[in-house]
């Protein structure tokens, strides 16, 4: 059940990607019931500090290290699939600790932690096999739109299973023994999710591997191949500055909304849950014009969409007005879910593409490593930086003064987290700079894809939409604008033929 197949029919191809979307919601739900905000708060939840919150923030993408010798082991055992399944069932399981940490008295949180490194290096080894076994199996011309069908469900799944983990948090009392038992039940069944999806991938078909065994098949020479190829490097030194630039701010929005804002749990949900559903009406859209055109130009439209709504953040402190503050934040996050949607599929496409067949694995993991301490080391500096921030303020006031009085009409106060946002917009547009090197057959401008951008999202409302007054509204633009065309050639045609006249 577990083995390679070395003959895979279409209906057989077919059923296993159908089983890749089946799968994404078991997974999904698992990270939605134990990962990201929940996590945060949970660690909260145990007392944990600045830096136990960067650690964990960094822990998975420092496991993403045990990819290194996953190359070797996969180039050896030539057993995708087997290796992919096991790592996931034990990984997994440490779940099942988790749910015990919050009985657990002292040992809590590094039992969170313990287990936690355990989780994530065992999913590093599985990913590694995962991602060469994913691109051997999805056609090609399809991988974008597969994929975003498969992230769209997820996406779905996700928010529904991050709603059902805000009502169960809601429902509790801080630091009261029902939160604990409602961490505790997130995580188990969390792991019960987590362990069927690991039987839903043992029924998937995994072509075997192309090519023999090589010869140079020891760690060095499978980490130094991808790294001499110029393109792949430099979508690799694109990857590891993004990565870095944006988890030096995104794992603490969390606790900037509930410490600094003062935010309690049911609203950071809700505005994770706005992000999430953002992302899945965006995903379908980015995932079709990845296809049709490249994924660099999606990225040059995604990335730049994301950088902007990280720096608006740190305008969420500058609003005294509780609901203008919450509607901004609530707009950040659905413009953040979109392109999100957009350079996650583009990032992870991009670097399937970019990987020659039957060597994805050793190039996948070569580009895992050095994210991994790209990303992994943003979030433990931006811990250790946080008692430092903490204490610093940076005012800037304008004021006009006149007989009348004295005028403020500028006044910007930056504390604490917002240097963090600020910081992490400047780190990613210089990751948009190195973004420019790369290179992909396909792709097109940025003043293009927005224009393709723009018209798939009106076809989406028309799609989504049964009310022909929003649907006339999405029309006004193109009507203005062919209005505005017909009638500059009327004028055109009106100056040709009154210039002789005048002359």
């Amino acid at each position: 059940m577990l083995a390679p197949q070395a003959n895979i029919s279409d209906a057989e191809r077919e059923r296993g990607l159908q089983q890749l979307v089946i799968e994404a919601l078991f997974s999904n739900t698992t990270a939605a019931l134990t990962t990201g905000v929940v996590l945060t708060a949970f660690a909260l939840h145990l007392g944990a500090n600045n830096s136990t919150i960067g650690l964990l923030a960094a822990l998975p993408f420092l496991a993403q290290l045990a990819q290194l010798p996953a190359i070797a082991l996969i180039e050896r055992a030539r057993q995708r699939k087997r290796i992919a399944v096991v790592s996931s069932v034990v990984g997994r399981s440490m779940l099942g600790v988790m749910a015990l940490a919050p009985f657990a008295g002292p040992l809590a949180l590094p039992a969170l932690v313990t287990a936690t490194l355990v989780l994530c290096a065992l999913g590093a080894v599985g990913g590694c096999a995962w991602n060469s076994w994913m691109r051997d199996l999805a056609p090609e011309n399809r991988m974008g739109r597969i994929f975003a069908r498969r992230t769209f469900y997820a996406t779905i799944t996700s928010l529904l299973a991050g709603l059902g983990a805000a009502l169960a948090l809601e429902w509790t009392p801080e630091k009261s023994h029902g939160r604990d038992l409602a961490f505790a039940a997130l995580y188990a069944a969390g792991c019960a999710a987590g362990l069927f999806s690991a039987w839903i991938v043992a029924r998937m078909p995994e072509p075997i591997m192309p090519g023999g065994l090589r010869r140079d098949t020891s760690l060095l020479a499978q980490v130094r191949r991808p790294l001499g190829d110029l393109n792949f490097r430099r979508l690799i030194l694109f990857l590891g500055t993004w990565q870095f630039a944006i988890n030096f701010a995104t794992p603490f929005f969390t606790v900037y909304l509930m410490r600094q804002l003062g935010y309690d749990m049911t609203v950071v949900m809700g505005l994770s849950i706005a992000s999430q559903v953002a992302n899945a009406v965006a995903l379908r859209n980015w995932g079709t014009l990845a296809d049709r055109f490249a994924n660099k130009s999606v990225l040059l439209v995604a990335a730049p969409l994301y950088i902007i709504c990280i720096a608006g953040m740190a305008g969420g402190s500058q609003i005294a007005d509780p609901a203008v503050r919450l509607a901004w934040l609530g707009a950040l996050h659905l413009f953040m879910g979109a392109a999100v949607a957009g350079v996650t599929l583009a990032t992870a496409n991009i670097a399937l593409k970019l990987s020659p067949r039957g060597e994805a694995a050793s190039y996948l993991a070569a580009s895992a490593v050095v994210t991994a301490l790209a990303a992994g080391s943003a979030p433990i500096i931006g811990g250790l930086l946080a008692d430092f921030f903490a204490v610093r303020r940076l005012e800037l006031v304008g004021r006009w003064t006149d007989p009348d009085g004295v005028f403020t009409y500028l006044s910007l106060a930056l504390s604490n987290w917002d240097f963090y946002f600020l910081l992490s917009a400047v780190l990613g547009l210089y990751a948009l700079h190195r973004l420019g090197h790369v290179e992909e057959a396909g792709e097109i401008g940025r003043q293009e894809m927005l224009r393709h951008v723009v018209r798939e999202t009106r076809g989406s409302i028309h799609n989504f939409s049964t009310v022909t007054g929003l649907k006339a509204l999405t029309d006004f633009p193109a009507t203005f604008a062919r209005e505005l065309q017909v009638r500059q050639r009327y004028w055109r045609s009106r100056r040709a033929k009154d210039a002789p006249q005048s002359r």
